[in-house]
């Protein structure tokens, strides 16, 4: 049979079926139902026609696709349209696992085949509650028991539900841990080497001598100093020799509002002092 003539076949088995459909369970199917036919119809064949219903549905026409999820093929509605089907089974699509739950459930499917007691020894409490309620979800089946251990306990793992209900194929979809923790990882800063840090640093050529330090600070002082008195020389008159020397010596120096040098208070003070003497003497002398 030719490939287009298989694809009508192939997509109402996909669209009637209620789990996703394998490709080998698809190809029995269709032997089966044309058994009349001498020639045997072909994996390659089905596997091409399905390759055609992809591309057909992927057609922005379409609002939902072929998609192979959960170990088959099944039609799924387009995200863009969850907000409108939303609207039909929104109390189904509003239940979420608790974080327990979610704990558990994300155990099992790195860890399967685990025991109960495995988790719980992971999880440090009690897992009872949230392995019931897994298995009440079918996200989780009992796979068997354990015989190398004591009473033989029942081993969990992931079910098609899960991997339908996450769109993976198995187990070995999941992401990677060190992927996932990759992203919260903060890189260590690289450390260099102390003998490298030795020899990239010489602290005789950065640091200069100590004594050597002293006597140029002692020379640029004395420097800095005869600047400083020649500047202020400059700025006195010519005969004022005195007060350059009280200048020298610390002596308060007052200056008028024009910016004229005057006498300081104390040999003013000194001043009245002897004008006042002065004056006594006079009047003395008048008297006698």
């Amino acid at each position: 049979m030719e490939i287009t003539g298989l694809i009508p076949h192939i997509e109402a088995l996909i669209f009637a079926s209620d789990k996703p459909l394998p490709v080998l369970e698809i190809t029995d199917l269709l032997n089966n139902a044309f058994g009349f036919m001498d020639d045997k119809i072909a994996l390659d064949q089905v596997e091409a026609a399905i390759e055609g219903i992809v591309e057909k549905y992927n057609s922005e026409f379409y609002p939902f696709e072929v998609v192979q999820s959960g170990g088959g093929w099944q039609f799924l509605t387009k995200g863009e349209y969850h907000k409108t089907v939303a609207q039909l089974n929104g109390d189904k699509f509003m239940k979420r696992l608790s974080a327990a739950a979610l704990e558990t459930l994300a155990i099992i499917a790195y860890k399967q085949p685990v025991t109960k007691g495995e988790i719980e020894a992971i999880r440090g409490v009690s897992a009872d509650y949230a392995v019931q309620r897994l298995l009440e979800k079918e996200l989780i089946i009992i796979t068997g028991r354990n015989e190398k251990l004591p009473g033989h306990p029942l081993v969990y793992a992931t079910s098609k539900s899960f991997m339908d209900y996450f769109g993976i194929n198995s187990s070995d979809d999941l992401p990677k841990i060190k992927e996932v923790l990759s992203e919260y990882m903060v890189e260590p800063t690289p450390m260099q080497p102390q003998n490298e840090i030795d020899k990239s640093i010489d602290v005789s050529d950065e640091m200069p001598d100590a004594e050597a330090g002293v006597g140029d600070l002692e020379i640029e002082w004395e420097t800095l100093e005869e600047e400083n008195n020649r500047e202020l020389a400059n700025r006195l008159p010519n005969d004022s020799t005195e007060n350059l020397e009280n200048a020298i010596e610390g002596k308060p120096l007052a200056v008028s509002e024009t910016g004229e040098l005057i006498e300081s208070n104390e040999d003013n003070a000194k001043d009245g002092l002897d004008s006042q003497g002065d004056d006594q003497n006079t009047d003395n002398t008048e008297t006698d």
